[in-house]
């Protein structure tokens, strides 16, 4: 089993400096390729430079994490991908329980490892924690972050368990079974492709798995911060294609309105916070998915199935009315 470390960059000289020696050092049983979503800095010739045995792959636009990878992967022969953020500390031994995981049986066709902050590297980082699911209502969350809401580890997420999505901050998964799935949708761009083509796989009949005993230390936000309205833009109007495209028929008609609603709920949370320009981003949001409804009614008509929820709660209502503010009180 060759396992090929991928880490798809756009003007990201810096965080290579800063992470791409442990994942060098940390990853000897892999190959490890840069794919550089057309830079304009000197990231690659840095590269060259410093890291010899690294190989790269150039696109010749910048598409998005969506559209990079898929560029980039298409290029690379391997059996399993790791799809690895610029801004990412590996660990000693880290790919070695991944790939038990993925020799102990064939139906795994993605895995997670626990991914901690680097920024506070006690705590659980944001983008995937300790494994992501989706609630009744279509809205991901993590075991250790439920919203704004991030864990302390204290061990209690050590385990080996199936997950609903894994997070893109580093995805590991097979070749075949990407391709199988249909790739990232590149409609997507950026933000929650990854909860996209997790649900897509499962409706394959394949499993998804978090292996928490490979750590790394994710920095999170170095390409879209948290505070920039685009980022809200993307994931508001992403949560929307994915649902459309994915959610089982006999919910999507009402869930749709009810996701819709609550987005005009936090538009107005935006506004009485003063932040208008996030306000605008749910409305633009709103915008382009009414824009691309009908393009995303074909995409769900050329699946070969939809798909049932992982979890049957809603996590909002959990979240913020009953104050459930971690994973084990759900």
């Amino acid at each position: 089993m060759n396992i090929a470390i991928v880490i798809l960059n756009w003007n990201g000289r810096s965080l290579l400096e800063e992470f791409l020696p442990s994942v060098t050092e940390y990853s000897k049983e892999a190959i490890v390729y840069v794919a550089d979503n057309a830079s304009t800095d000197t990231s690659i010739s840095y590269v060259r430079k410093h890291f010899p045995e690294v190989k790269i792959v150039v696109n010749k636009s910048n598409g998005g994490y969506a559209k990079g990878y898929n560029d980039a992967l298409s290029k690379i022969d391997a059996d399993i991908y790791c799809l690895l953020n610029s801004d990412v500390e590996v660990t000693k031994n880290w790919l070695v329980p991944i790939q038990n995981a993925f020799l102990g049986s064939n139906r795994i066709a993605a895995i997670q490892p626990k991914i901690l902050d680097y920024k506070k590297k006690t705590h659980f980082e944001y983008a995937g924690a300790a494994g992501g699911y989706i609630d009744r209502l279509g809205y991901p969350y993590c075991r250790g972050r439920l919203f704004e809401t991030i864990e302390e580890d204290t061990g209690q997420y050590n385990d080996s368990v199936p997950i609903f999505w894994a997070s893109g901050a580093c995805l590991f998964i097979r070749k075949v079974i990407f391709e199988e799935a249909g790739k990232f949708d590149e409609d997507f761009f950026a933000h929650q492709e990854e909860i996209d083509l997790c649900w897509r796989i499962h409706n394959l009949g394949y499993s998804i798995h978090y292996i928490g005993e490979s750590v790394v230390y994710h920095l999170g936000g170095a390409t879209l911060n948290a505070m920039n309205p685009k980022k809200t833009f993307l994931n508001f109007r992403n949560s929307l294609f994915m649902l459309l495209k994915n959610a089982p028929g006999n919910s999507l008609w009402f869930l749709i309105p009810i996701r819709m609603t609550l987005d005009g709920l936090a538009a107005t949370r935006f506004i009485v916070q003063g932040k208008t320009s996030h306000f605008s981003a749910i409305f633009k949001a709103h915008m382009s998915f009414y824009a691309n409804f009908v393009n995303f009614v074909k995409k769900r008509q050329k699946l070969s199935k939809t798909g049932k929820y992982y979890s049957f709660f809603s996590v909002v209502w959990q979240y913020f009315i009953k104050k459930n503010k971690h994973f084990n009180q759900l």
